[in-house]
């Protein structure tokens, strides 16, 4: 895994110093003692074919590398059976050469709500904050981003990337095993930043929109995607365990408790751009992610609950900017 292209671009942006960081991190992160399946999923990469092609497409609802004619049968399943290993892929859809990855989540549905409120991409310096396997990170490519960074700690999510990488070939995307507190603080180098599905993960939201504003340089773009609740601008949720299954939610803001947070933390040019119920349409279990998804988290005969009893999730979009 060659970073040395990106280790370029962010020496020609001043941050040499997060280079120097960087390179330490992704060593440690990447060595094999620290997953007990990092060997298996790098082997799993080195089964990938190397195959040339021309055709890609990344304005698409499914990323599309390759086409399936130009591939033979044998080659697709021995990709096929690389991808397979490597499950379960939560975002997506992705085709690559014929193989359609239906994933978790219909991760378009949610690039649709945002694409066109969003600053134009164009030439932008992008950071994708726990982009999971890196599904957006593609579509920000696609939108023509100068260099799209993601960063997520989980390192099956980052194996998945890479295999899509070596499939799509040299681009200026790549996904880091990291959190954003590991990046560097007063960073103040994106033009763009996203959070989308982390904020209520954190256990100190506003520590979280902190840290977002302080990677974006003066004028620059946060696009913020989380669960909400309805309700008045002083009601936040706290489940007292599990929320839908997950351990990890520990604040589920209304949309007016929120656009208090990041007006607190010192952002402007606040605006709602999408509240959207999440439906078994776009999260759910296939072929390629087989354990239970959002229907095994509703009560059933009332997908306005969850199993514990609490509203069922629903999720804003919301723009902002550093001043």
């Amino acid at each position: 895994m060659d970073y040395q292209a990106l280790y370029q671009f962010l020496s020609e942006q001043n941050a040499e110093h997060w280079v120097k960081q960087l390179r330490t991190q992704i060593s440690k992160a990447l060595a094999l003692s620290s997953h007990g399946h990092l060997s298996e999923w790098l082997e799993v990469i080195k089964l990938i074919p190397n195959i040339e092609t021309q055709y890609r497409k990344l304005d698409s609802a499914a990323i599309t590398i390759g086409k399936a004619d130009e591939i033979n049968q044998q080659t697709q399943e021995q990709l096929s059976l690389a991808l397979k290993q490597l499950r379960p892929w939560r975002k997506g859809p992705y085709s690559l050469f014929g193989i359609e990855l239906d994933t978790e989540w219909r991760s378009d549905w949610k690039w649709n709500r945002l694409a066109n409120h969003i600053d134009p991409l164009q030439n932008r310096t992008v950071l994708d904050v726990g982009c999971g396997n890196g599904y957006h990170c593609w579509r920000m490519l696609g939108a023509k981003a100068k260099m799209v960074i993601g960063i997520d700690p989980a390192l099956r999510h980052v194996m998945q990337f890479h295999a899509i990488r070596q499939l799509y070939g040299e681009a200026p995307n790549y996904v880091l095993p990291l959190r954003l507190e590991d990046l560097p603080p007063n960073l103040s180098m994106f033009d763009t930043v996203f959070s989308m599905g982390v904020l209520y993960h954190r256990r100190s939201p506003f520590d979280h929109l902190l840290e977002l504003k302080d990677c974006l340089r003066p004028g620059g773009q946060l696009i913020l995607e989380t669960l909400i609740i309805e309700g008045e601008q002083t009601q936040v949720l706290v489940p007292e365990n599990r929320y839908a299954q997950m351990r990890n939610v520990w604040f589920i803001p209304s949309c007016k408790s929120l656009h208090t947070w990041l007006k607190r933390c010192g952002f402007v040019n606040i605006r709602l751009i999408d509240v959207t119920k999440t439906t078994t349409e776009e999260q759910r279990n296939t072929q390629w992610m087989q354990s239970q998804s959002l229907k095994d988290f509703l009560q059933p005969g009332n997908d306005n609950m969850t199993i514990e009893g609490l509203p069922a999730p629903i999720r804003a979009i919301f723009l902002a900017d550093r001043p």
